[in-house]
């Protein structure tokens, strides 16, 4: 009965071997050549015995002639095949130093390109990260014809910790504030530390004001939620901007400014948060 032939894989699309697993073959191969070349020997010298006793015919010595020969050639190919090995060895130790400082340099990379693009305190989005997620958005919504909303948040006395407790329980209620932002923060969302105790947030494809106002109320009770930190509970509450696009402005520049100033509209009337359209002056 035939066997079906194996089908194999079109030239150029069998999977690639790793210098490790060609070494290992290869080092498979030659203990195999090696135990051949010692077999071979090891019959030469008992037919070599055994034609010593008798008179040799010219054919049987012949036959001894080529298979001494042929040991002498499985020898060379041993010790060629070794030096082989040995040369692929160092490439493999070679390449796995090569990889690793590829690995460290990539590494190091990523965690420049993170810092310079993310808050060192809370690891948030920083100003850069956040005006170009909002330029994008702003494509997106034209392309689309989404609504987006940018809001300006800024922690209502928050000086006043920092004065009374100090920098350290400061940077700890910033911390807990971030966290709770970011659980409030829809997977297109983009939430920022705009600096010091201000956070600007993107909130993509957005139905209207109703929409945003909605998520203005989930953080205003999210961080009215006292901090817990190592001098006791801390409790802060924040004034919420609003600007709507393209209503409230058509550029980065112009979002962030109109809700900046509901912001301050927001702590000044006291009423958590302010939409920039509720100003009767338009921004400039």
């Amino acid at each position: 009965m035939k066997k079906k032939p194996t089908s194999k894989l079109p030239e150029g699309t069998q999977p690639a071997k790793s210098l490790s697993q060609v070494l290992k073959e290869s080092e498979l191969v030659r203990g195999m050549v090696k135990e051949s070349a010692d077999e071979l020997a090891s019959v030469n010298l008992v037919l070599q015995e055994e034609f010593s006793s008798r008179n040799r015919l010219p054919e049987l010595e012949m036959a001894l002639e080529k298979s001494e020969a042929v040991e002498i050639k499985v020898q060379e190919a041993s010790e060629k095949l070794s030096g082989v090995n040995q040369a692929l060895e160092k490439e493999v130790k070679e390449r796995h130093v090569i990889e690793q400082e590829l690995a460290k340099v990539m590494d190091e990379q990523k965690q420049t390109l993170h810092a310079a693009l993310h808050d060192a305190l809370t690891g948030l989005p920083n100003r850069v990260l956040f005006n170009d997620r909002l330029e994008h958005g702003m494509e997106q919504a034209k392309r689309h014809g989404w609504t987006l909303a940018v809001m300006f948040m800024d922690l209502d006395k928050f000086k006043t910790i920092n004065d009374s407790y100090g920098h350290d329980a400061g940077d700890a209620v910033l911390l807990t504030i971030a966290k709770r932002l970011k659980e409030t923060t829809r997977t297109d969302d983009t939430v920022s530390r705009h600096g010091g105790d201000e956070f600007l947030y993107l909130l993509m494809e957005i139905n209207g004001d109703q929409d945003a106002a909605i998520i203005a109320k989930k953080i205003i009770k999210a961080v009215q939620v006292p901090c817990d930190v190592s001098v006791g509970e801390l409790t802060v509450s924040t004034s919420i901007g609003i600007s709507i696009f393209p209503r409230d402005g058509t550029t980065v520049d112009a979002l962030i400014k109109s809700a900046d100033a509901a912001m301050y509209r927001a702590k000044q009337s006291k009423s958590g948060y302010s939409f920039a359209s509720d100003d009767p002056t338009p921004p400039v």
